[in-house]
């Protein structure tokens, strides 16, 4: 055995208090924190920035980056200072940057996208670093003997990713689904700085750890009152962050926003009052694609505030409409603040849309009515050749599949997705803006899609008769207009890269 100084002097052998019990729980504890803040912080960024695969991407990344440059800059400074002096410190501010981060976040967040994309990077950089570096100081002090060395770095290797699933299962099945974000984070770091301070005293002097407490209190309380600074929201889901705003113009009118999207507006007196365009596109089509009066039963992949399933049972008494919906903090509030009553007419089924669909029975749908959105963007999986056919496979013959669709600029996307629908099924056609067909707008685009041929010209008539302008187009100037965009499959579907994201959802 060979014992080792470091570069103050002191042997780093077993220091007071780290032991190679202590050094795990710090190596696990410290990589199971960098774990939660990354995945808190794609929830805390959402409602400013929206939610789709290249900031998901960005955050991945920056976390990444952190935890490289955590463990370099750590192996470093274990080399050229004594571990355990760094060792509560490190632990500290993480916790005072992890605490101080929902407040800043959201302070910049009404700057708007650039600014908080920096200042949410800061935040989740400086504590992943920090946290990170952890690791290499606690290596440092365990490698009493250079023939074990391997035996040690791979020990503690293996207990920092153990801690990393551990605080990532812990924070996406618990966490997240019954804690605000806010409190996840304050408490977080109210504990690392609480252990930075119990690690310092256990190997310093009380007085010292003394001083880093209250610094760190004065510090991070004066800035992290992360619940003092309101989240937005009036509720926290699973998924989002979810606000209802009261129309000024109509005491029963209701908007349901999610994470700063406008999802859907409901009349809480008046279901047949539909507000937003594509809604009233979506209505048309099924009042001229059916006998008026008669009951369907039709498949919703999406809830949103339920404004169709409640308009068909307005309109046509007898409809039963079954949803599914990955998200039950949305269905919550349906209920409890937009005023929806579910049951055998409007069963809402908690799952994922595209496994939802396969629940449903062949030919047993009337109506499909696609009205899901990750952030901007339909999930990529409900927008495939495999999922447009198990659609088709639900439907009864003369059935009709309708979806709502967001896009801009090129309109890629769209394309595309419309593409697929005519790979799929013989009719097709598509509602939107009058520029949108032209090449000047965008925005939300409705397709209609069936086996059986229904009438473009009444539904265009009927939305006008709504106070809609908006264009239908099908047959050749619809193909024309799909050009040779690329089928959407299972195997290839960019759907994140194709979109040119919006600001807004109606």
């Amino acid at each position: 055995m060979e014992l080792v100084t470091d570069r103050g002097g002191e042997t780093n052998g077993r220091a007071p208090g780290i032991g190679p019990r202590t050094g795990a729980v710090l190596v696990f504890g410290s990589s199971a924190a960098v774990l939660v803040v990354e995945l808190v912080a794609l929830r805390l960024l959402a409602p400013h920035v929206g939610l789709t695969l290249e900031m998901n991407t960005m955050v991945i990344g920056i976390a990444l980056s952190a935890i490289a440059l955590g463990a370099w800059a750590g192996g470093r400074a274990a080399d050229a200072m004594a571990p355990r002096r760094a060792l509560g410190p490190l632990l500290a501010l993480s916790g005072v940057a992890v605490a101080m981060t929902p407040t800043l976040v959201r302070l910049a967040g009404a700057a708007g996208g650039t600014v908080t994309l920096l200042v949410g990077g800061v935040c989740l950089f400086v504590p992943a670093a920090l946290l990170t570096a952890v690791t290499p100081m606690v290596t440092k002090l365990l490698l009493v003997d250079l023939e074990a060395t391997g035996t040690v770095v791979g020990r503690l290797s293996g207990i920092g990713t153990a801690g990393g699933i551990a605080g990532t299962v812990l924070t996406g099945f618990v966490l997240i689904s019954v804690v605000p974000v806010s409190v996840i984070l304050l408490t977080l770091g109210v504990i690392l700085l609480v252990a930075g301070v119990f690690v310092d005293v256990s190997t310093r002097d009380w007085r010292r750890g003394q001083r880093m407490l209250l610094a760190g209190v004065a510090v991070g309380g004066s800035v992290a009152g992360g619940v003092a600074v309101p989240s937005g929201c009036d509720v926290e889901t699973r998924y989002h962050c979810a606000t209802i705003e009261e129309d000024p113009d109509r005491a029963s009118g209701r908007t349901l926003v999610l994470d700063g999207l406008r999802h859907s507006y409901v009349d809480l007196d008046d279901p047949e009052h539909l507000e937003f365009a594509y809604i009233r596109a979506i209505a048309s089509l099924i009042d001229t694609a059916y006998p008026a009066g008669e009951a369907l039963d039709a498949y919703h992949l999406g809830a949103g505030g339920l404004s169709i399933p409640t308009y068909l049972e307005s309109v046509r008494p007898g409809s039963a409409s079954v949803v599914s919906e990955i998200d039950a903090g949305v269905v919550e509030v349906d209920r409890e603040w937009l005023g929806v009553e579910t049951g055998e007419h409007l069963q809402v089924r908690v799952e994922d849309a595209r496994l939802g669909l396969r629940r449903i029975a062949t030919d047993s749908r009337d109506l499909v009515v696609g009205d899901a959105f990750g952030g901007v963007s339909v999930p990529w999986h409900l927008t495939t050749r495999e999922a447009v056919a198990d659609v088709g496979r639900v439907l009864r013959p003369g059935g009709l599949y309708t979806v709502n669709m967001i896009d801009h600029d090129e309109l890629a996307f769209v394309r595309a997705a419309v593409g697929t629908l005519l790979a799929e099924f013989e009719h097709v056609a598509v509602a939107a803006e009058p520029g949108a067909f032209d090449g000047t707008g965008g925005g939300n685009f409705v397709a209609a899609a069936s086996d059986t041929a229904f009438d473009p010209v009444a539904w265009g008539a009927r939305s006008a008769e709504r106070g809609s302008d908006w264009r239908v187009v099908d047959g050749a100037e619809l193909r024309e207009w799909v050009g040779d965009a690329r089928v959407l499959t299972d195997d290839f579907a960019p759907v994140d890269q194709l979109l040119t994201a919006s600001p807004r959802r109606n």
